[in-house]
């Protein structure tokens, strides 16, 4: 693993998990993502990661004109690298979850390794009233939903986004396999060091919440990549702050936010994306570590720059 003596710290800052239900601080119009996000900068992170939401109901959408709404007051209001999903949200088509990136051409985009079941399903037991009716549909469907993501698919976005705009990629790793496939195309040369590979721990269908696990991702990945990659981590839920706590301890980089936890402390809400961001920045500064400004971040991660964006 690449070694800087520098944390980055990425802030996802919506997601398409949660729903608006589930907690009235997340980010849902584009006035409140870009708030959130300057926000989030200014308590340190690094990193930018983007989804947007339907405005009126909360829904993720892949309208790059919603995206475009807030990208341009983001990248006014702060330095912070810019990350845009090519996720997008649970059952859109491919090139509906890469219309957004294809019109703003990021410094970054997330990257998913594997075609898995990504099960949400499990949430519906924790609410009774629903804000929208699309909320428990949109969880209910994951009980029978593949979230597709092939070798092809792969290879067609690190060649329409990568090669096409210079875009490096935050490669999403949700099991072991995961490793293996990104070992794959680094040795076809369609992706080049040094990576971002970020570890994920806790989406039911992926690598569990174990430490034990995280151990073994940290091993394989050293075993694949050598010194070529910076390795990150993101734990769903109440896991996520012990998760990348323990990230940190053993070199690598974290993501928070509230695309992974709607949580900062047992049993309470996060009233903001910069109270994840700032609640590990005091944990990495307590373990004398120190968090990377995005300028190093992207000195590390040999990005392009803010100024060779479509935003």
């Amino acid at each position: 693993m690449a070694r800087s003596g520098k944390v980055i710290v990425t802030c996802a800052v919506t997601g398409a998990i949660h729903t608006p239900t589930m907690s009235p601080y997340l980010p849902i119009t584009p006035n409140e993502i870009a708030e959130s996000s300057i926000a989030a900068a200014e308590a340190g992170a690094s990193i930018i990661h983007l989804h947007a939401r339907n405005p009126e109901t909360g829904q993720p959408t892949p309208d790059p004109d919603m995206f475009m709404e807030f990208l341009p007051r983001i990248k006014q209001g702060t330095d912070a690298v810019v990350n845009i999903t090519t996720g997008g949200g649970l059952g859109m088509k491919l090139e509906e979850r890469l219309a957004a990136a294809r019109r703003a051409q990021p410094e970054v985009c997330s990257l998913n390794m594997g075609t898995m079941n990504f099960g949400l399903f499990r949430l519906l037991d924790r609410y009774k009233d629903w804000k929208h009716a699309w909320e428990p549909e949109y969880l209910e469907m994951t009980k029978n939903f593949v979230y597709q993501n092939t070798f092809g698919d792969i290879e067609y976005i690190l060649k329409e986004i990568g090669e096409g705009y210079g875009t490096r990629f935050e490669f999403e790793c949700y099991d072991i396999g995961h490793l293996y496939t990104l070992a794959y195309f680094l040795d076809k040369g369609l992706v080049k060091p040094p990576l971002l590979v970020q570890s994920i721990f806790g989406i039911m269908g992926g690598i569990g919440v174990d430490h034990e696990n995280l151990l073994h991702a940290k091993r394989i990945a050293d075993k694949l990549f050598g010194d070529d990659f910076y390795w990150s981590v993101l734990a769903a839920g109440r896991h996520q702050l012990p998760f990348v706590s323990m990230s940190a301890i053993m070199g690598g980089s974290v993501r928070v936010g509230l695309e992974d936890s709607l949580y900062i402390d047992k049993g309470k809400l996060a009233e903001s994306n910069a109270a994840q961001v700032t609640a590990i920045r005091s944990i990495l500064e307590t373990l004398s570590l120190e968090v990377a400004t995005p300028t190093e971040a992207r000195e590390m991660l040999s990005l392009k720059g803010g100024d060779q964006v479509a935003f």
